[in-house]
């Protein structure tokens, strides 16, 4: 495997992960080495920065409730600023062994996303699913903290090379062969959005899995954000899968992904931006012409995030609009020249050769 490659799977791996609070997977408080800002168009980032009550430096608080205070007092002084509606900080692990903060901003008069009402229903998971989900996340902590959470995507549903996550994963596909109708329920209309995100996340394990991309496209939709990055991890599975003589890979919608780029969630950008590299890879003219329509400023923006594993996807995408070969765009991001890529995105054109 040639660099490139090499740094794609990396790229889709970053972008592939689960939501892991950074006190679980680190197993300590961290020190912050970056902060990174997204969702401005008026409102100039100075003044944003000036606003924050951490730098980096600081360190991060290892309990949850004590986390959610530390940022909580920048998201309350950022959303007082004029031209702010609202902001969202969220602690990503790790680079370089310090923690990620990036906060999103919601400019007053910006386009809203809208997802469908929480839904009330009754419906529950299986006793065993339950557990087994429990078992997935303590077994996907340590494997996070031991360096040792890769896997294949080959089949369309994540298998994991460490073996107590693999053995819990070859039993969600006994799950999703013996409950498919009461997952899909699960998805669609339970109240609790933990059983909903387990729910996403076990469908991916369907035998059928054009079958359930539905549920998890209504999934993105979820007002919890722990379901839809769930939902559009799944999906982005979906996507890498290498299809065989009897097994194509499953036909994934783009659109949701697009919309979801302008998003001020954290793990709606991360997981949309990964889907979205695998979508364009193709370069289908109407993927490419909803991205430049749609989302180019956010693009931009998350190509200029400071650490590499989260915004290659986004610059390779930006590439791809430009008229850049991967390889090219590659080339570019080895030598340091996001800019060149950037530039020729937002014209529109390579210019020379390509």
């Amino acid at each position: 495997m040639n660099d490139f490659r090499r740094t794609l799977a990396v790229v889709a791996a970053v972008a592939g992960c689960f939501l892991i609070p950074l006190y679980e997977a680190s197993g300590q408080a961290q020190q912050i080495g970056i902060i990174d800002l997204y969702g401005l168009s008026r409102v100039a980032a100075d003044q944003v920065r000036a606003a924050l009550t951490f730098k980096v430096g600081d360190t991060i608080p290892s309990g949850g409730e004590e986390r959610r205070a530390f940022l909580a007092s920048s998201e309350t002084r950022v959303a007082a600023l004029p031209g702010v509606a609202r902001a969202r900080a969220e602690v990503v692990c790790c680079e370089q062994g310090r923690a990620i903060v990036y906060l999103g901003v919601e400019e007053t008069g910006a386009p809203t996303l809208q997802f469908r009402a929480a839904p009330q229903g009754p419906a529950r998971l299986a006793a065993d699913i339950v557990q087994a989900g429990e078992d997935f996340w303590k077994a996907l902590m340590l494997a996070v903290q031991q360096g040792r959470a890769e896997e294949d995507r080959a089949e369309g549903h994540a298998l994991n090379r460490d073996p107590a996550m693999r053995a819990l994963q070859e039993r969600f596909l006994i799950y999703a062969k013996r409950d498919l109708p009461a997952l899909r329920v699960v998805l669609q209309s339970s109240s609790e959005a933990a059983h909903r995100a387990l729910a996403a996340q076990v469908l991916g394990y369907a035998s059928d899995k054009q079958a359930v991309v539905g549920d998890l496209v209504q999934g993105m939709a979820d007002p919890s954000e722990e379901v839809r990055n769930n939902a559009m991890r799944t999906l982005m599975v979906f996507v890498e899968a290498v299809p065989t003589e009897g097994r194509p890979r499953p036909r994934v919608p783009f659109e949701p992904f697009v919309a979801l780029l302008n998003s001020p969630i954290w793990s709606d950008r991360n997981k949309s931006s990964g889907a979205l590299m695998a979508l364009s890879e193709s370069r289908d003219p109407k993927v490419l012409a909803a991205l430049r329509a749609q989302a180019l400023t956010s693009l931009v923006e998350m190509a200029r995030w400071k650490s590499a594993g989260h915004a290659l996807a986004p610059l390779l995408i930006l590439g791809r609009l430009a008229g850049y070969s991967d390889e090219t765009a590659f080339g570019l991001w080895e030598r340091g020249d996001r800019e060149a890529i950037i530039t020729a995105a937002i014209k529109g054109r390579v210019p020379g050769p390509r």
